[in-house]
């Protein structure tokens, strides 16, 4: 049967060269793809290929496909703009059950989790999707035409999405003094280790001159108060500012939630669900880390949750660019008559390849960076308030984590 499927799928692939050749001796040949695959069901090759897909094909909808239904019953805008609800309303109102003396780092098991569903995502369905595409007729199979110079289109999207953010990121880093982007939820020790070497020089500095002790014993209470407070006000507002650019650099990640999101679900609707759930898993830690951040800032409890309420406008601005794209895109292919162009006028560069497809391998150069540089530092952290077998047992717990995240991409890649 395997040597069968292979002789089947060379002959389609010659197929596929007879048509477009033919095309081209008669001088009325265009590469339009929408053309070529509909010549294409026409040979007895495919329809042979369509019978045993569809012999092979169970006609039962499994329950991940049934809950995808059901959470996204409509079209592809109107899907997308549901999805950044979901991404946006759920971890936003769970910020009213978090205590403000949260301790981030105690996330990490679940940011391992975030990596594993992000960077399952991008390898599962994104990327092969950017390259190869999804069928999106399950009564027919999918061929691929392999462009080259599309196919290095898309990857420099991929770079130029991985590229983007670390101008990001280094531009949050330049503007205030440490990470911006990269939702680093460990700024709760940073504060402690300023504070207590602080203390802790003002502790030694005694021990090092008895006669200043003596001296500084002597003074009144309140200049002491008076010379620490510079230090305090000092280290409020280095806190203070991490809190606001974060604020600035969460609003244009989710920009770019909403972009993938957008361009996902004009894919296919698995694709769109799919990148829906890692973006999700990704906002849960990422939202929390944020909020003790801007606790910590000097904001309360309600100021904090109102701020991310408004960063998490900057989703549904990226979905709606999405969705603008894809239809800018869409007219593109499409003369003044209603009749699809050829490739070579609609295309980029000459390709085939139109300015949404692009949106799609952005995104994934985008989590690749956010799964890499801008979380899994976080994880390879160690604490030092753990032991060697602590620092051990979270590392395991973490690496499970990851696992499960990435399998779970994975499971329901495969099931679909």
């Amino acid at each position: 049967m395997a040597n069968f499927k292979l002789i089947l799928v060379v002959l389609a692939v010659l197929g596929l060269f007879n048509v477009v050749a033919a095309e081209v001796l008669t001088g009325s040949g265009t590469y339009d793809l929408e053309y070529i695959e509909h010549e294409l069901q026409k040979c007895t090759v495919v329809k042979e290929l369509d019978k045993l897909k569809e012999s092979s094909q169970s006609t039962e909808i499994g329950f991940i496909q049934k809950t995808f239904d059901a959470l996204f019953p409509f079209g592809p805008g109107a899907n997308a703009l549901l999805a950044t609800a979901y991404i946006s309303g759920p971890p936003n109102i769970l910020l009213a059950l978090i205590p403000t003396n949260i301790d981030p780092s105690s996330l990490s098991v679940l940011v391992s989790f975030a990596v594993g569903g992000l960077l399952g995502d991008v390898f599962f369905h994104l990327m092969p999707e950017t390259f190869l595409g999804e069928s999106h007729d399950p009564g027919h199979v999918s061929l691929v035409l392999v462009e080259e110079h599309k196919n290095t289109l898309l990857g420099l999207a991929i770079f130029f999405g991985f590229g983007a953010f670390i101008v990001l990121d280094k531009t949050m880093r330049i503007f205030g003094g440490e990470g911006g982007h990269d939702h680093s939820h460990s700024h709760s020790h940073e504060v402690e280790e300023k504070e207590s070497a602080s203390s802790s020089a003002v502790e030694d500095a005694p021990v090092r001159n008895l006669r200043s002790r003596s001296k500084a014993e002597k003074e009144p209470t309140e200049s002491k108060e008076v010379a620490k407070k510079p230090q305090e006000d000092e280290i409020s507002t280095s806190v203070k500012l991490s809190a606001y650019l974060n604020l600035i650099a969460d609003f244009s990640h989710n920009i770019t939630d909403g972009l993938a999101i957008a361009a996902s679900f004009y894919i296919s609707h698995s694709v769109g669900a799919t990148t829906t759930l890692a973006v999700f898993f990704h906002e849960i830690p990422h939202e929390v880390g944020d909020f003790a951040l801007l606790i910590q800032g000097g904001f309360s409890k309600s100021k904090a949750m109102g701020a991310q309420f408004v960063t998490a406008i900057g989703a549904f601005l990226g979905t709606f660019i999405g969705i603008l794209i894809q239809y800018l895109s869409s007219v593109e292919g499409v003369d003044h008559d209603g009749h699809g162009h050829g490739e070579s006028e609609g295309g980029l560069f000459g390709t085939s390849c139109k300015t949404g497809d692009l949106i799609l391998p952005f995104t994934a150069g985008g989590f690749l960076y956010i799964a890499t540089v801008g979380v899994i530092p976080e994880i390879l952290e160690t604490d030092s308030r753990l032991s060697r077998l602590g620092e051990i047992k979270k590392g395991i717990y973490q690496a499970f984590a990851m696992l499960l995240g990435a399998g779970m991409m994975f499971v329901i890649s495969w099931t679909e």
